[in-house]
């Protein structure tokens, strides 16, 4: 996304009118998750994806009849399975694509979002893709660019931008893009205005405890996931960058009280992920006691049954509810038979993965129906 974003910038700050072709919605098996866009530039060079390959011909040709009309539109792609090679999605989902024209006069505020995005700022992009009737206001197509503390731009109201704002800060806070339907003043779950909002977030943190070999392979593996991979150990003498150069930054500190400092500060939110590889109950205990009290993506502790039984009975001592405590992974990592620290990052992604979009870790070859969940699993509330 941010090397979309740069692209767009590049060509922007050139003057000359390029398409974005946007997923904003989607259904069934579809390739490419909302938010994931293809431009289409000025000398006719593709850069990006909306469906991996399956109906980017298609949508390049859109593309470029937007570039020259001005006109945006939203396109629909793929009926069902049976029909999906007549309209070339062949995974057989359905997508939404929105193509529009980019260029200064129609984006001022591009400026303001390349910036926020290189900086790893918080932003999100409000556009309005459908509107339900005539629209002799011209809504379709306009934007509202919403950050934590400022908006620019309108969607033609200062109710509906009210509104709107206040929504987009919240899937700010969790990281999340979404469509959102208004009315033309504002009015929540109305159906008059269809919004895409596309944000722009820093990325998802995850923080590995246990300054180990398996911490070594995990922070490898997270970071290749697009994680922000903190390993926080309480002793300095393991705790080194040189032993995690993989690790975005390498934490000197007692586990628990790191954790509560950084969910104090803002730092930690519902996309966090935290892996405890200590594999002792003075360090991992109290880090759990904090973790398990938080809103967290997932949490995850190494260690064999007989050590998962005794960290329970230690948790519940310090009043941890059976709710809280069924949110805990452990033994952490999904049965893959792994055996190296490298096999058992891997087997601890993929039950990251899984417990991000509900999957069950069985083999496709044994299911049926769709292999694409569309939205994320929420994680569940502290207590």
């Amino acid at each position: 996304m941010r090397d979309v974003v740069a692209q767009m910038h590049r060509w922007w700050g050139e003057g000359e009118p390029f398409a974005r072709a946007t997923v904003v919605a989607t259904w069934h098996s579809s390739p490419l998750p909302p938010g994931t866009s293809m431009l289409v530039g000025p000398d006719g060079a593709a850069i990006g994806s909306v469906s991996g390959g399956c109906v980017e011909g298609a949508v390049y040709e859109l593309a470029q009849e937007v570039t020259d009309s001005g006109k945006p539109v939203l396109e629909r792609y793929g009926v069902s399975d049976d029909d999906a090679f007549a309209v070339g999605l062949t995974c057989g989902g359905i997508i939404d694509v929105y193509v529009e024209r980019i260029d200064p006069a129609g984006f001022p505020e591009l400026d303001e979002v390349a910036e926020a995005v290189a900086a790893g700022e918080p932003v999100a992009e409000v556009i309005c893709v459908a509107v339900d009737g005539p629209d002799p206001e011209g809504r379709l197509g306009r934007r509202l660019v919403v950050r934590p503390e400022s908006t620019s731009g309108s969607l033609g109201s200062g109710r509906l931008d009210a509104a709107v704002a206040e929504d987009a800060r919240g899937l700010l806070a969790g990281g999340r893009t979404e469509t959102l339907a208004y009315g033309y003043d504002g009015v929540r779950m109305d159906e008059e205005l269809t919004l895409f909002v596309s944000v722009h977030a820093t990325p998802p943190r995850m923080l590995v405890f246990g300054a180990v070999d398996f911490a070594a392979a995990m922070a490898r593996i997270g970071a290749y996931l697009g994680y922000h991979v903190t390993v926080c150990d309480a002793r300095p003498v393991f705790a080194t960058p040189r032993r995690f150069p993989e690790a975005h930054e390498v934490v000197t500190d007692w586990p628990h009280r790191y954790l509560r400092t950084e969910a104090e500060a803002g730092r930690i939110d519902e996309r966090t992920v935290v892996c405890v590889l200590t594999h002792d109950p003075k360090f991992d205990v109290p880090l759990l006691d904090v973790a398990l009290r938080l809103p967290l993506a997932y949490v995850g502790a190494m260690g064999s049954r007989r050590t998962h039984d005794d960290r329970l009975r230690r948790l519940r001592a310090t009043g941890l509810g059976e709710e809280s405590l069924a949110r805990l992974a452990s033994p952490i990592g999904l049965d893959l038979g792994a055996r190296t620290p490298e096999e058992t990052a891997v087997s601890i992604a993929a039950e990251i993965i899984a417990d991000r979009w509900g999957g069950s870790g069985t083999r496709l070859t044994s299911l049926s129906g769709s292999i694409h969940r569309q939205e994320p699993m929420r994680p569940a509330a502290g207590g």
